[in-house]
């Protein structure tokens, strides 16, 4: 298989503070989308890196974690994850210190210390936790539903 290359697109004008920028994909799933220093750092509405980042974080651990299931011969009925990431201050700048992954599934056949594992399992082969591992303290918080 050939490598896999994936793009995005950020514009910016103006200082930090009373600055704005847009973001874009090629694919068109978002083109031209505001962001700034209120979207990223006030809780104001709209996006900023850092969701976006937990958003990507998400989508691909919780694809890993319906392979592991597959792997060990379960299905998963469903599958929810919310990433929460958190940033803090260090250095006079600020640094992406946590991202918790929680998520409920239902899977028929497996316990709930089983879920655990292979949620840990799944977060250990998603390239998207590789790629943050060692500069973030990644954990997981796995609930089998019903």
């Amino acid at each position: 298989m050939a490598n896999i290359q994936r793009k995005a697109n950020a514009q910016w004008s103006g200082d930090l503070r009373s600055g704005s920028g847009t973001m874009s994909a090629p694919s068109g799933v978002f083109r031209d989308t505001p962001y700034s220093f209120r979207t990223r750092f006030e809780n104001q509405p709209g996006t900023n890196p850092e969701e976006l980042i937990a958003a990507a974080h998400a989508g691909c651990f919780t694809m890993a974690f319906s392979n592991v299931l597959a792997s060990a011969g379960h299905t998963a009925e469903s599958l929810q994850t919310e990433a929460t990431l958190e940033m803090d201050a260090s250095g006079g700048g600020f640094r992406i210190g946590s991202i918790v992954l929680r998520t409920r599934g239902r899977v028929p056949g497996v316990d709930q210390s089983q879920f655990q594992q292979f949620a840990e399992q799944a977060e250990q082969g998603c390239p998207v936790s590789g790629a943050l591992r060692g500069n973030v303290n990644i954990k997981v918080e796995a609930t089998l539903e019903g």
